[in-house]
Order: C-alpha cells, then structure tokens, then sequence
C-alpha cells in the first residue's frame, strides 16, 4: 500500500495522482504503516483539503511509533494550538524526543526552550548543549547562536575564537546576522587577525542579503574608506538603506548628508525630513540637530517653539549642548516663557556634564542672585571650574574674585596668575589689569617693560583704558593715535590747558585726525591765553608765517614777547630781531640789545 502511494505520488509506471497517492497512503496507515502515518499527516496540513485536526491526530500516531520528524512536528502543533490545544508543556516533552532521536530542528528548538525558560528554567548550560548539537548536525541558525553562546560565555566558557568559528560556518550557510557578526570579527580582531578587507566583504555580503545593520556599516565603511577606497556616493546609498529599514543611526546620518551635501546634492528639506525621523525615534542628536534647524530656518520658517520642544526632549535624553541651549530657552524666554529658575536647573546639569560656558552662566546666576540667592562662594567655585576648563571670560572673572576677595580669600599672586592666563588667550581687560599688577607690583615683581608691553597690547586690541593710559603718557602706537586725539579733545574741551596744546598738535600734524591748521592755530590760541607758555611760542610763529590764520607781525610779536617773559629762551632771539628791525613794533636798539643779551645768556 505504501509503496503504491508512492508511485501515484511520484508518477512512476501511472500517471501522478495525488487524491489516490492520499487514499493509499491513508490504507497503509491505517494498517499501521509508521511512513504513511507522518506522510499522512502532511497531506492533511498541506496537500489535501486542510485538516488541522486530523493532521495532529496522525502526527500524534506516528510520533506514537517512533517517527522523529513526526515528534517535531507534534511539537509544533503543540507549541502553536494547531490542530489541538496549545500545550507548551507537551510541546517541550516532543521536542525533547525528537532531539533525542537526532532530528536538528528539533535540537534547535529545545535550546530555545532552556534559553529563554519556557516551560523549564531558564538552564543556558542545556541552552548550550542543544545548540552545539544541532549545530554539529548543520542547522545554521544554531551555528549562529552557538557563536554568540561563545561570545557573551552564556553556558560555556567565554570562547572568541570557537565564536568566530561558528559565525563563519553560519555565515558561509547564509545566516546574514552572522554575517554581520563576523564582519564586526574582523574589524575589531576578535577571535580572529583583524582583517579590514575581509570585514569589509562580509558588510557587504550581509547587507546585500538584507542585513539593515550591515548596511549602517557599510556606509560607514565607505564613508571612512575602511577595508576599500572612501566612496561618499556609496556610503550616502548604504546610509538610506539602512535608514528605509529602520536603523536610527543611519537617518541621523542622512540627514547630515543631505544637510552638508555629502555623496548627494545638498537638500536641506530632506535633512529635516530624516532628521524627524531619527528624533521620532529617539535619537538625540537628531532632536538637538532638529531643534537647531527650528532655531536658525534651515529648511522651513524659524519656528522657537519646535526648537524649544526639541531642545527640551534632547536635554532630557542626555544631549549635553542640548541641555545648555535649553538653558538659554529659558534664560531668554526662546519658544518658551522666561523662567530663571528653570535656566538655573538647566545650567547646572550641563555644568555637571562639563559645560564650561553653562558653568560661567551658573557662576554669574549665583553672584547676581538671578534664579536664586546671591552666594559668591559657589560663584567663585563656577568660575574656578570653568576657568580650568579654559573659559577665558571665567579666567577673568576668577581674577577679579582673587583680586576683590569676592567667594574666597583675597590672593594677589593667583589674580596675577588668572589675568595672565586670561590675557594670553586674548582678553583685552586682563590685559589691562595685567599691566597694572606689573605696574605695581601686585601678586608679581614690578615690572616697567612687561607692564608697557602689556598696556600697549590691551591698546591694540582697542582697550579704552589702556589707550587713555598710553595717550595720557604721551606713548604713540599706531593703534591709539585716534583714541589719544579723542581724549585730548575731550579734556581741552573740558579746560585742560596742556591738553589744548596737545589737541592742536594732532591737529597740525594730523594725528589720530585730518591736519587742520586753523583747528590748530585755534587751540594754540586757546592754550597760550590760558597762561601755557610753549602755546605762546607756536602761536607767535603761527602769526609770522600765516599757519592756520592770516599773517600779523604785530601780534607775532606780542606772542613772541608773551613767550620771552615768560621765560621761553628760543623766542628771545625772536624778539630780540623784532626790536631790531622793526618788525611787528617800532625799531629799538636799547631793547633789541637787551633780548640779544638775555638769549646769549641762557
């Protein structure tokens, strides 16, 4: 009967004919024919019209008879109600026959059963025993997870080298997760010789079989040209694989090609599409990017309220310049309402990840008491921080607190050493300051040429007080002409008499200003009628020779005569030539005699 059915079955000597290959299959059966009994079974799940309860029954018959594959197949109908109810606990009791009688799947299964505890506790070491003989058996996917057994030395000994083994034997059979693993071998020389090339092809094959984790890595593979030559063409198409399939990283990746033009032409609509994507999925630096594109327009009108949205699901998912631009939010009130408090809470927990800005914002929060009370020790202690995380503006500010005593102990040499360091990293007040300790001798030596030196690099860089410094004391440098012209102007204007001669030097020799002779000759004027002697000279000669006002001998001379008795020795030759020759007054001898003799005699 049996072999009847098989020849209706195969079409051997009679045509096939799969009703009659059933019908005597079903005889033999029934006659206990242990072949026809699982062969029956079959035909009720699948050849014939579809039985389920009466497949189970002859699987039940045949396992019953010792037919291995029937005892698996039992299992299953057990394991997912099919044909009978679902019984895990028959179902573990078949599987377990039907390994013991040899059959691979079923081998594999019951590793299953004792990795994941059901219907037994969890016992990795049977996990273990079940996978290695399917394994040995040729069933691939208990290759792969016997490799990763041997990997996390889950009911053996950790083992990367019977790992690896097996996840090329899994891989060689087509398991692309073992693929990936065993690209992952060779890239970090686990088990193996790391063998970039070889990491590289399995990438590739995995990825090519559908592995969405090898595609992500074969993008960067590409991108960072490990194992074949940098192609960004290449690693921008792996990257959208990966990301139509799901991995999160590779949509962050996208979007940063879209947005850089990377491999592709810059789309900035499309960054901000896979961008979304990777935040929708969690990824933080996608929410921080986002919120960026939110704050600044790229791809759509600024929106501060998405950004706001974004910063704040970033921040509370870790992203440390997340957590500080969420500070700003709500220092500022960017998309959200003004909250101090809140910049407070938000600025301590970038500071806590080492945000030396937000711990300069946290320092000036407690020394202005803004979100909460004023206390200068923790302000010193922000400062202190974010200066020794090289925040210039803190080196400073920690200076002033050495300086002032402000949250510490007043400690000369240590505002020295701030304002140094602060100055060297090109802050223009710490030069200043810096000048003034070599200036005095405050934490350091005094030191006249570090101290000018100092005053006239904070000068260069447009330090005010350095400027009136150098103008003051008459220093030129090319950078604060201007500046010591204006504050000439302002202290002449304001009645300084020396700074009115002054004034009408720069305005003759066009200094920090446009030479204006009349402006000059104006401010002689000025400085000689309020008593300044070297005024009188200059504005005599302006006379003689018409500079900056029309020529007047008669009031040259008065200046001249002004400046000779007021002790001014060079005019008195003048004067003296004056008298002489009549020039400016009558001629006189006796006089012209007594200035000759009063110019020799000095």
């Amino acid at each position: 009967m049996y072999n009847l059915a098989l020849f209706y079955k195969n079409g051997k000597g009679i045509e096939n004919n799969l009703e009659k290959a059933f019908y005597w299959y079903q005889k033999a059966a029934e006659n206990g024919c242990k072949k026809s009994i699982n062969i029956l079974a079959g035909y009720y799940g699948k050849k014939t019209e579809i039985n389920l309860e009466k497949a189970y029954y002859w699987y039940q018959k045949a396992a019953e008879n010792g037919i291995t594959v029937a005892m698996l197949n039992l299992a299953i109908c057990y394991e997912i109600g099919e044909g009978t109810e679902k019984n895990i606990e028959k179902a573990f009791y078949w599987y377990q026959k039907a390994a013991e009688n040899g059959d691979e799947m079923a081998m594999f299964c019951l590793a299953l059963y004792y990795e994941n505890g059901v219907e037994t506790g969890i016992n990795l070491e049977k996990a273990f025993y079940w996978y290695q003989k399917a394994a040995e058996n040729g069933f691939t996917d208990a290759m792969f997870n016997l490799a990763l057994c041997y990997k996390n030395g889950e009911g053996t000994d950790m083992n990367l080298e019977k790992a690896f083994y097996w996840y090329q034997k899994a891989a060689e059979n087509g398991i692309t997760d073992a693929m990936n693993n065993l690209a992952i071998c060779y890239e970090d020389g686990k088990g193996t010789e790391m063998n970039l090339e070889k990491a590289f092809y399995w990438n590739q094959k995995a990825a090519e079989n559908g592995n969405e984790v090898a595609m992500y890595n074969l993008a960067l593979f590409y991108e960072n040209g490990k194992g074949t030559e940098n192609n960004l063409e290449k690693a921008f198409y792996w990257y959208q694989k990966a990301a139509e399939n799901g991995i999160t990283n590779a949509m962050l990746n996208l979007a940063i090609y879209y947005e850089n033009g990377k491999g592709i032409k810059k789309n900035i609509e499309k960054a901000l599409y896979w961008y979304q994507k990777a935040a929708e999925n969690g990824d933080e630096m996608a929410m921080f990017n986002l919120a960026l594109c939110y704050e600044n327009g790229d791809g759509k009108e600024i929106n501060l309220k998405k950004a706001f949205y974004w910063y704040q699901k970033a921040a509370e998912n870790g992203h440390e310049n997340a957590i500080f631009c969420l500070a700003i939010c709500h220092k500022n009130g960017e998309g959200t309402e003004k909250n101090i408090e809140k910049a407070l809470y938000w600025f301590q927990k970038a500071a806590e990840y080492g945000n030396e800005v937000a711990m300069f914002n946290l320092a000036l929060s407690y020394k202005n008491g803004e979100g909460t009370e004023i206390n200068l020790e923790k302000a010193f202690y922000w400062y202190q921080n974010a200066a020794e995380n090289s925040f210039t503006d803190a080196m400073f500010n920690l200076a002033l607190c050495y300086e002032n005593g402000e949250g510490t102990e007043i400690n000369s040499e240590k505002a020295f050493y701030w304002n140094q360091k602060a100055a060297e990293n090109g802050f223009t007040d710490a030069m200043f300051n810096l000048a003034l300790c070599y200036e005095n001798g405050k934490g350091i030596e005094k030191n006249k040429e570090k101290a000018f030196y100092w005053y006239q690099k904070a000068a260069e860089n447009d330090n005010e007080r350095a400027l009136l410094y150098l103008a003051l004391n008459d220093v030129e440098t090319e950078k604060n002409l201007k500046t010591t012209f204006y504050w000439n102007q302002e202290s002449a204007e304001n009645g300084l008499v020396e700074e009115m001669f002054k004034l009408a030097l720069c305005y003759k020799n066009g200094e920090g200003t446009v030479i204006n002779l009349e402006k000059a000759f104006y401010w002689y004027q000025k400085a000689a009628e309020n008593g300044y002697k070297e005024a009188m000279k200059t504005l005599a000669i302006c006379y003689e020779n018409g500079e900056g006002t029309e020529k007047n001998e008669k009031k040259a001379f008065y200046w001249y005569q002004k400046a000779a008795e007021n002790g001014i020795t060079d005019v008195m030759f003048n004067l003296a030539i004056c008298y002489e020759i009549g020039e400016g007054t009558e001629m006189n001898f006796n006089k012209a005699f007594y200035w000759y003799q009063k110019a020799a005699e000095n």
